[in-house]
């Protein structure tokens, strides 16, 4: 008897293909949103104003889609492929994002992410 409906991993692996393909066009949709935004602004504002914003929107951007690529991963690597050398790759990956994500928000505020705003 021949299957045709898709076996659970090959859902999960799809659901994760379309999660990695979100993730990568929520950061090039927010470049090109930026971009955009700092072309608008360049005429308004002063073009230290309109680099910053666009600066601000491109961090943004880049830390939804981090978020959004560690969700994908981690969804792969636990429903996929549980294995010792997946999970410890899974972890070096969400590691190096993490700083990525902690750099960025240090970037853009100013502050660690543990640390209160500056009042």
């Amino acid at each position: 008897m021949q299957e045709s409906a898709l076996s659970l991993i090959e859902i999960i692996r799809y659901v994760s293909d379309l999660m990695d393909a979100l993730g990568v066009a929520v950061v090039s949709l927010g470049v090109l949103w930026g971009l955009l935004g700092f072309l608008r602004n360049a005429a308004k504002r002063s073009i230290d104003d309109s680099y910053k914003a666009f600066r601000d929107q491109i961090i943004r951007a880049l830390l939804l889609g981090l978020e959004i690529l560690v969700a994908s991963d981690i969804i792969r690597t636990v429903a996929i492929s549980p294995t010792l050398m997946s999970v410890a790759i899974l972890g070096a990956i969400i590691t190096i994002r993490c700083f990525l994500s902690w750099s960025l928000t240090l970037e853009m505020y100013g502050r660690w992410p543990w640390q209160s705003a500056e009042k």
